[in-house]
């Protein structure tokens, strides 16, 4: 299982396959078992977004639990993982920038046992800039409007 991105844009992002010689961010169009997530979006063309694991993981990200969205910080860090991060947040804010759109829209989800036709926990609308920040994770479940300009 893993956390997925999905981002809803006015016009398609191009596509770009990931490659496991030279893990970077994807764009997929959707499969039909997630076409049902395309509900919660008011702009047109949804897609998934991947991370440089492929999936959406190595975006910096918190699970929904209990109905909130829990982060245990235990002090130690791993400059790895932090460089890591950095690089997908600096990536994901590039390829949503590139759109040249006012406003993305991006939902997180635990894929898995999820069903997506399952609405949003919650709403949020944040700049783009705001995943720059180090203590930035996206939460799961969570619907966001990301202001580009």
């Amino acid at each position: 299982m893993c956390f997925v991105l999905y981002a809803g844009t006015l016009k398609p992002i191009p596509l770009k396959e990931w490659c496991n010689d030279a893990p970077d961010l994807s764009v997929k169009a959707l499969t039909e078992r997630e076409s049902p997530i395309t509900a919660h979006f008011s702009k047109p063309n949804v897609q998934y977004i991947g991370s440089t694991s492929d999936c959406g993981c190595n975006f910096p990200h918190v699970m929904f639990q209990n109905g909130d969205w829990p982060w245990f910080d235990d002090g130690e860090h791993d400059p790895e993982q932090e460089s890591r991060d950095q690089y997908n947040r600096q990536g994901l804010v590039n390829l949503l920038r590139a759109t040249g759109e006012q406003t993305v829209e991006l939902y997180g989800v635990w894929d898995g046992d999820f069903d997506f036709a399952t609405r949003p926990a919650v709403r949020e609308e944040i700049a783009l800039t705001a995943i720059l920040d180090p203590a930035f994770r996206f939460k799961e479940q969570a619907f966001y409007v990301l202001r580009l300009a």
